[in-house]
């Protein structure tokens, strides 16, 4: 979702209960002076002789100045008189209508630094716990207008100040402990919650570690994973699922951390709702994708998929795609991710009948759907390229193997003529991008080696790699039957075995070290007996 599509302004939510103090405006001397309202008039003389004051440091000071004073005056009057509301009402008035006057602030970043300097982040934080909940929920406010992403905009330096001194004084720690008292039923408090998880977004933009220290320090996780839990839809379960996928995109600390909380679990309970129903709303619909970009996240490291297989997320996967409703590409994606790099899955997947699921689909037999527009299609057949060399690569002998084998013999070898007219498209696809090199080469803009290996890799050469890997391990099986059929779609299409071991000789030059050199060894060695097969 766009910033500017999901940051709604606090005043589309609140009604100011404050305006109920002030006092009302006097009575009109229209009628006693002929017609003319004297006291209009005094006040545009006036407004002339007083312009609005620009904003700078003297305005800044002078602001901050006030705010401290009206703080301070709430504090001690709430000190004398503790039992006495009535006698601390009007300082909490005038506390909310100086929060309110800071917000001028967000139209000048550039004195976010000498706001810090002036220490008013730590008055303005400690509000965040303040006894009275509508002050809190009015510094929620502040926070989120400062920190908006249109504010900050060329403004880097000044908001990593202030986001950092926000850090400092515990805000991320006060914003949970906020988040925790509220309750969706209020409106004020339900406007409240969605104002909270937009300012820990908007910390998270200006300052990435957010994502880890926010998870470290706080129980947000646990908090979003209640929040996703709740079976009815609403714009803040929305948010809550878009919060967890971008703490999880980027963290394998975090990812670790929601799995010890079950979060796996959690989050195939939210999906479940949906494998026999589609979302209502766009917005819903954007939800449930969030939910599943969690979920993939949350897939990258091996406990979890282990706890994936355990939960029975293998099955519900394989029940969402027979059903073919919205969820049956993000389906297809979160089985390629418990799949990629782990046995287990791939024996569940083949031992509840996945194979029958996922072959149509490989053949291009895919759900009708508004979605099914030509890149909708590209994106799945690129999941189950992955996800069919997931399966050869997790399942390398026994029945099983015997069964992925069999899928491509029967039917007159159709799925290998599959497996060629993929072959072909993406191979087309990247000669089309290297044509691009030498003509941008042509024009003096000159890439490197590795920035034209990445540009190849977006125009489908990773997908065009897998694809040569089955080739790879479809060609060692030795099968007579899908050999000759190999060797005659190579002829057909003018090719030879020497141009499927020139891309795995590429693929295997490239293979990186990420998971370690152990395991980068493993791989190029699985890849170097396919070339010598070959």
């Amino acid at each position: 979702m766009e910033a500017a599509k999901r940051k709604r302004n606090s005043a589309e939510y609140e009604e100011d209960e404050y305006d109920t103090f002030k006092p009302p405006p006097p009575p009109s001397s229209a009628a006693a002076n002929g017609g003319i309202d004297l006291s209009l008039l005094e006040a545009l003389e006036k407004s002339q002789q007083n312009p609005v004051e620009v904003l700078d440091i003297k305005t800044v000071k002078k602001l901050v100045l006030a705010f401290e004073r009206r703080l301070k005056e709430n504090i001690a009057a709430r000190l004398k008189y503790p039992d006495q509301p009535e006698k601390f009402a009007d300082s909490e008035v005038e506390l909310h209508e100086e929060i309110e006057k800071l917000k001028i602030l967000a139209g000048g970043p550039e004195f976010y630094p000498e706001l810090v300097n002036l220490g008013t982040i730590a008055s303005i934080t400690s509000l965040l716990n303040h006894e009275n909940t509508d002050i809190a929920i009015d510094v929620v406010g502040l926070l989120q207008d400062l920190t908006d992403e249109d504010v900050l905009e060329d403004n880097d330096e000044p908001a990593q100040i202030l986001v950092d001194s926000l850090v400092e004084n515990n805000a991320l720690e006060l914003l949970v402990q906020l988040l925790g008292k509220m309750s969706d039923s209020d409106p004020d408090e339900s406007a409240a919650i969605y104002s909270i998880l937009a300012t820990v977004e908007n910390f998270i933009e200006v300052k990435p570690s957010v994502a880890e220290l926010v998870c470290e320090r706080t129980k947000l996780m646990k908090w979003l994973l209640t929040r996703i839990k709740v079976r009815e839809f609403d714009g803040n379960k929305q948010y809550a699922s878009e919060i967890l996928a971008i703490l999880l995109q980027s963290s394998t600390a975090n990812q670790k951390r929601l799995g010890q909380l079950n979060g796996v679990d959690a989050l195939l309970q939210a999906v479940a709702m949906y494998k026999s129903k589609d979302p209502k709303t766009p917005d819903e619909e954007e939800m449930v994708e969030n939910l599943f970009d969690a979920l993939c996240c949350l897939l990258m490291p091996l406990e979890n998929k282990e706890k994936f297989v355990k939960s029975e997320g293998v099955e519900l996967m394989i029940i969402i795609m027979n059903q073919k409703k919205m969820c049956y590409g993000s389906a297809i994606r979160a089985l390629d991710f418990a799949m990629t790099n782990y046995p287990p899955a791939c024996e569940r997947f083949v031992d509840v009948m996945g194979l029958k699921t996922a072959f149509p689909a490989f053949m291009g037999k895919l759900p009708l759907s508004k979605k099914n527009k030509k890149r909708y299609k590209e994106e799945l057949e690129e999941r189950l390229v992955s996800l069919v060399a997931s399966l050869f690569g997790g399942i390398l002998r026994g029945s099983r193997r015997d069964r992925l084998l069999s899928k491509f013999v029967e039917n007159e070898c159709e799925k290998i003529d599959r497996l060629m007219e993929l072959y072909m498209r993406y191979s087309d696809r990247v000669k089309l991008e290297s044509e691009r090199f030498d003509q941008l080469e042509l024009d003096d803009l000159e890439m490197d080696e590795d920035e034209k290996y990445n540009r190849k890799l977006e125009a489908g050469l990773y997908t065009l790699q897998l694809i040569a890997v089955i080739l790879g391990h479809l060609w060692t099986s030795e099968h007579p039957r899908i050999r000759a059929r190999i060797d005659l779609l190579l002829k057909q299409q003018k090719l030879t075995k020497q141009d499927v071991k020139d891309i795995l000789q590429e693929y295997h030059d490239n293979i990186g070290d990420l998971e370690g050199p152990e395991e980068k060894e493993r791989g190029q060695s699985k890849i170097q007996r396919f070339i010598s097969s070959f």
